[in-house]
């Protein structure tokens, strides 16, 4: 059985809490806005779930740390070093994988750029962009067309394609996620 530490877990909570005060996205009716925070526990949840379902052993506490901080470095004003400072090498370069980085030309270029560095990653790194991949599908913001839908299941099923040896049973839920977020696509306007 994978067992983590609340304490770890508080850490890392607190942590994200502060780095992400404030911050809000669109929610699925016109002018919701959601606490970031409620994104950030998502994906925790997702992972915990992963790392208690999961019969071989893994590094439970450095997955869940990644999850809890896998924003951080992209949209907050903490980087690399204060998660080295706070967390260890091992989480922020697990936490560094996750980001984009917004030098590359293209968006299809960062996620391409950032799936190769997950995949220098321990497999606990592959759980969290999964993960948070799941959970970004649950619904789209409101502001969103039928064509960012489809562009952003698009992106969904080459993270699959590229991570789902990380872990089966996260895989497969980001399968089952990517099939159900075709519901959400809307005709385009005319």
């Amino acid at each position: 059985m994978n067992t983590w530490s609340p304490d770890v877990y508080a850490k890392a909570w607190y942590f994200a809490t502060i780095a992400h005060e404030g911050q809000t996205y669109g929610g699925r009716t016109e002018g919701e806005r959601i606490n970031y925070l409620n994104h950030i526990g998502s994906v925790a949840m997702e992972v915990i779930h992963a790392i208690q379902q999961t019969p071989t052993t893994l590094q439970a506490d450095l997955a869940i740390q990644c999850a809890l901080l896998h924003d951080v470095i992209e949209d907050t004003a903490f980087g690399y070093d204060d998660i080295v400072q706070q967390f260890g090498t091992a989480v922020a370069d697990g936490v560094l994988a996750l980001t984009k980085d917004k030098r590359l030309p293209s968006k299809t270029d960062q996620m391409l750029d950032s799936l190769r560095r997950i995949q220098e990653q321990p497999y606990e790194v592959w759980i969290v962009k999964m993960a948070d991949r799941i959970t970004n599908l649950s619904h789209p913001p409101y502001y969103w067309d039928g064509k960012k839908i489809v562009s952003y299941q698009e992106e969904a099923e080459l993270i699959l394609q590229e991570l789902r040896d990380g872990n089966a049973l996260i895989a497969a839920r980001l399968r089952d996620k990517i099939m159900n977020y075709t519901s959400f696509a809307k005709p385009p306007q005319r």
